[in-house]
């Protein structure tokens, strides 16, 4: 079967790239493999749709690390205010949050997909489900492709490739395509777990926490908190916010915020030590004031809540991972309260992670995101080797590379 153009998964990547190709005048099929579009997309916005991040384009920018250079193109396509005014032309009104994050209004991702869904509909884009891409012919000239009824093949002029990377495969990105584009001699770095959590270490060398905590503090919140990180090549990290404790150690914002330079520093050394304040809004001095006030005959963590408001889940921590004569030396627990010591040895499996870094290699596609070992073929999204923390970042980038990869369909397409 002949086609214009085929875009292969519906995530936000694909129907951005959709999008575009529509814009353009092309007659776009889009194939994914699931029942319905959007479904990551959608399981994003339950805790209220984080879109971007209102931040200056400069740090903005900055948040894509080593790969910021190559970025900064495809937010030069599409930018943080324009995510804003295409929220705004599908009739959904955005505001900045205290933490610069940008959400809807209504804080929910259904309504907005209803309405980009109803639009592409309308410009002419015929939506496929349940097709899964299975490479390409043995003569490479048409995709294969597994529907309801069979096998069939579809030859199209251009495909644009948005499948996603490979965590939460049980929404469509399952990264099966890594040994087709492999297959094809694209060079493909290996897709690894970002914005994830990471397994932990006591202090006697047993993984994970003690039954005590667990059973009583998995799933607490750390706050206020901050990290401080040196990796193993020297970068930095310090940031202050929360995280949370989980059955096997740290997951939450600041643990994803640094996930990149921890589990670089665990494949290099096989484990990493970072460093947490307990009491962020307290200086060391106050702090070590305060501990080594007399208690009399009041336990450490009475006095620990009525002089520093410290309790719960925090307390537990230093007992964790202190030894009983650091927790009874005064000047050794208020130096543990500022840079408490924690192991991490592992990063969670890739299918637990909210994104992946790795995927097809920037430097095997030209500036329209095309491979350059198959003309014709766009990449975008999460298939892309680029990783971004939470906050906005993620879905930026990934929409915005998503019209770059239909544009540059498109233009492929009026050349001929």
């Amino acid at each position: 079967m002949n086609a214009d153009t085929v875009v292969i998964g519906g995530g936000p990547a694909g129907l951005m790239a959709a999008e575009a190709l529509a814009a353009a005048g092309r007659q776009v099929d889009l194939y994914d493999a699931m029942p319905s579009v959007g479904r990551k997309f959608l399981l994003a916005g339950k805790g209220g749709l984080n879109l971007t991040h209102s931040e200056p384009i400069e740090p903005f920018t900055e948040r894509y690390g080593p790969r910021a250079a190559e970025v900064a193109p495809w937010l030069a396509d599409f930018s943080p205010q324009a995510m804003r005014d295409w929220a705004a032309g599908l009739g959904i009104e955005t505001f900045v949050g205290s933490s610069g994050r940008v959400f809807p209004v209504d804080m929910k991702a259904a309504p907005l997909l209803r309405a980009w869904l109803h639009r592409l509909r309308m410009a002419g884009v015929r939506f496929h489900q349940r097709h899964r891409w299975l490479g390409w012919t043995d003569d490479g000239s048409a995709l294969r492709l597994q529907g309801p009824a069979g096998e069939l093949t579809v030859q199209p002029q251009a495909t644009v490739l948005a499948l996603g990377g490979a965590s939460w495969p049980q929404l469509g990105s399952d990264g099966r395509w890594v040994p087709l584009l492999q297959a094809q001699g694209v060079d493909v770095v290996a897709l690894q777990p970002a914005n994830c959590g990471f397994e932990i270490a006591r202090p006697d060398g047993e993984r994970g926490w003690s039954e005590h905590l667990r059973s009583r503090f998995a799933g607490a919140p750390i706050k206020p908190a901050a990290l401080r990180f040196t990796a193993h090549d020297g970068r930095r990290f310090e940031r202050a916010g929360e995280f949370v404790l989980s059955d096997y150690g740290v997951e939450g914002s600041l643990v994803y915020a640094v996930s990149a330079l921890l589990r670089d520093t665990v494949a290099a050394q096989g484990s990493a030590l970072l460093h947490i304040d307990l009491l962020p809004t307290f200086d060391a001095e106050r702090v070590l004031a305060e501990v080594k006030r007399p208690r009399g005959t009041r336990s450490l963590a009475t006095h620990l809540k009525s002089r520093l408001g410290l309790a719960g889940a925090k307390v537990s921590l230093l007992h964790e991972l202190l030894p009983r004569a650091q927790l009874d030396d005064a000047a050794a627990l208020a130096t543990a309260l500022k840079a408490l010591p924690l192991t991490v040895v592992a990063p969670r499996p890739v299918a637990e992670a909210i994104s992946t870094a790795g995927g097809v290699a920037l430097q095997a596609l030209d500036e329209r995101l095309m491979l350059q070992a198959r003309p014709g073929i766009f990449i975008a999204g999460e298939m892309l080797d680029w990783e971004a923390p939470t906050g906005g970042y993620l879905l930026q980038a990934t929409m915005a590379s998503g019209l770059r990869a239909g544009r540059g369909a498109a233009a492929w397409r009026r050349a001929g």
